[in-house]
């Protein structure tokens, strides 16, 4: 028989969650040697959704020591992604090893990954309690503010004599909200939880074994494919994951989603699938659903399905109002991580990614204010902003890629802080305002302008291409580079790491890449998936320019777009991005914030 070990009646800081917000908070602190207690109401392991990963969690599992526990367990390797945001053109594939093979990612069974990081987070000496769920949250008769005590209940699958009605109260100085979706802070004592009007929508998929790969038999094997529906209302995913089945999901805009299914009738003759491959025996309206506008709207997909595809039954699953944000993340003593302070959108995989850099800046600010490196007030406001940061430039990003898949004009100015948009794009804004005054104010038109210019970051090239670009360039051999208006600054129009280039320069750039009469044939790309085609996503074909100079202008635009995001997937950018003064010091032992030095 298991008995049942109780929580401590008192910790240093207690996480409530054990998803991957809350593992790597536990195991971040844990290391530093701070008292750390984790109460997670599931028994692990436990379904999730996420299965795609970006390359930055490497450098995140590396700090805490679990990178090499998660690339020996088997997940699918990932080596990029592809999108296809119009059905009459060639789908744009970001290739992440293009910049070494270290930079591939992961397509993983949640589950797994999800039990691989508590149990981590338990080697790194953290008091890990499963089936322990937090019901309250108790708070200081002096500040009415501040979180001091919780009380749980064990909640066992599978109830046993000892554990029946087991009960408890933990004290606490810190609270780590990393709750999920439930956001025990946010919803129930904060209710500052704000929902994405323009990301309104609902995401239905399942699981299917047999099916075909993307890029199968190139490189690109294992990467996710995407593809934008025929109806312009959303989006479609085929993501294989390491247990042999295919993640397939439909997101759609969830007024249009309500308003088909008033009407809607299932007629099996529509469907283009083989009988056997769609067990249904319940007859699900869900489930046909599901089938009916995979179907009707995805021919990307269906292909990838092949005929010997079959869908896993009763595996179809379905969630809807799941993009949302608050305006504070922390108060006096907590902070909340992860999906329980915001998530965006299946769309680009940023869920983990937002995951572990809300969690290691909980963690940061956590053990700077243990540690006197600032006041309390300054820690929970640097985490605040640190958090909002990162939400809004991958919101940016992805809300770009909205625009190209619904073929119009985002009505999203509601949807995004002024001031956090200040913050995390306040490198680019003199790069989309040109040499137009707009002042500090924040307006449509901006916005605008930074999805199109975010948006180039799904453009479609290889590393041959690049290779090409370099050689046009003389960026070869150590030079500097060639060119009128190019000296000194050659190096960095391919360099992810530069500043983000002034439009000018890159259009110099581009000129000159251009107008090289060498030999700049580009031969057929052998790991191009499926189906052939002759422009690109986003590419400039039609406008005049040569063949070299739209080669040139998608990859030198795709890395400058790629740059907003390039210091959220380092750790190296969390410590010299300084916030309200503040910079991160990672420093084992000594880890929390640290005053920057000005002049």
């Amino acid at each position: 028989m298991s008995f049942y070990h109780k929580p401590p009646t008192h910790v240093d800081v207690l996480i409530v969650g054990g998803g991957p917000a809350g593992s790597y908070a536990a195991s971040v602190l844990a290391l530093e040697g701070i008292d750390v207690a984790l109460l997670e109401s599931s028994k692990f392991p436990r379904y999730h959704i996420g299965e795609s990963l970006l390359p930055s969690v490497r450098n995140y599992l590396r700090f805490i020591g679990a990178e090499e526990k998660i690339k020996k367990h088997g997940f699918t390797y990932k080596p990029g992604g592809a999108i296809r945001f119009n059905q009459h053109k060639k789908e744009a594939y970001t290739d992440f090893v293009a910049i070494g093979q270290e930079n591939s990612s992961w397509n993983v069974v949640r589950s797994e990954f999800d039990q691989i990081l508590l149990d981590h987070a338990k080697s790194c000496g953290a008091s890990v309690f499963e089936e322990t769920k937090v019901t309250s949250i108790s708070f200081s008769k002096e500040d009415p503010n501040r979180p001091v005590s919780a009380s749980w209940r064990h909640c066992p699958e599978i109830k046993t004599e000892n554990a029946r009605n087991t009960s408890g109260t933990i004290t606490f100085k810190h609270l780590i909200d990393a709750s999920g979706r439930a956001g025990i802070m946010s919803t129930r004592y904060l209710n500052n939880r704000q929902f994405n009007r323009s990301l309104k929508n609902v995401a239905v998929w399942g699981y299917w074994k047999n099916v075909s790969s993307y890029g199968l038999g190139t490189p690109r094997t294992g990467a996710p494919y995407f593809e934008a529906l025929m109806d312009e209302s959303g989006w479609a995913w085929f993501i294989p994951i390491n247990n042999g089945s295919t993640s397939i999901g439909l997101v759609r805009n969830q007024q249009m989603f309500n308003e088909e299914g008033k009407n809607f009738i299932y007629d099996p003759s529509e469907i283009t699938f083989k009988a056997q491959a769609v067990p249904n025996p319940s007859n699900s309206t869900s489930t046909n659903r599901y089938i009916s506008a995979l179907s009707k709207l995805a021919p990307g997909i269906v292909k990838l399905i092949t005929e010997n595809g079959y869908m896993v039954e009763g595996s179809v699953k379905s969630a809807s109002d799941y993009s949302y944000s608050a305006p504070n993340y922390a108060g006096p003593g907590f902070r909340i991580a992860g999906d329980a302070g915001a998530f965006i959108d299946p769309f680009f995989s940023s869920g983990v990614h937002i995951a572990f850099t809300s969690a290691m800046s909980a963690a940061v600010s956590v053990s700077a204010s243990i540690r006197g490196h600032c006041s309390e007030e300054e820690a929970a406001d640097w985490h605040t902003k640190r958090f909002s940061i990162s939400y809004t430039r991958f919101q940016i990003v992805v809300l770009s890629a909205y625009k190209q898949l619904r073929s119009q004009k985002l009505d999203v100015l509601s949807d995004v802080d002024e001031d956090n948009f200040d913050r995390a794009f306040a490198f680019i804004r003199p790069v989309i305002q040109g040499s137009m005054d707009m002042g500090t104010r924040l307006y449509e038109s901006e916005l605008q302008n930074s999805m199109d210019f975010c948006v180039k970051l799904f453009n479609d090239t290889d590393p041959h291409e690049h290779d090409i670009i370099a050689s046009n360039l003389n960026l070869n051999n150590g030079s500097s580079g060639k060119g009128p208006g190019l000296v000194g600054i050659g190096k960095e129009l391919l360099d992810l790491t530069a500043p983000i280039m002034d439009k000018s320069v890159l259009e110099r750039a581009i000129k000159v890449a251009g107008g090289d009469t060498g030999n700049t044939n580009i031969e057929s790309d052998p790991t191009a998936a499926q189906e052939p085609n002759t422009t690109t996503a986003t590419g400039n074909n039609g406008n005049g320019e040569s063949e070299e100079a739209t080669l040139a202008r998608n990859v030198l635009e795709k890395i400058n777009a790629r740059r907003v995001l390039h210091s959220e997937y380092t750790l190296s950018g969390l410590e010299t991005e300084v916030i309200d003064g503040f910079g991160v010091s990672l420093e084992r032992g000594n880890l929390g914030l640290a005053r920057a030095v000005i002049g």
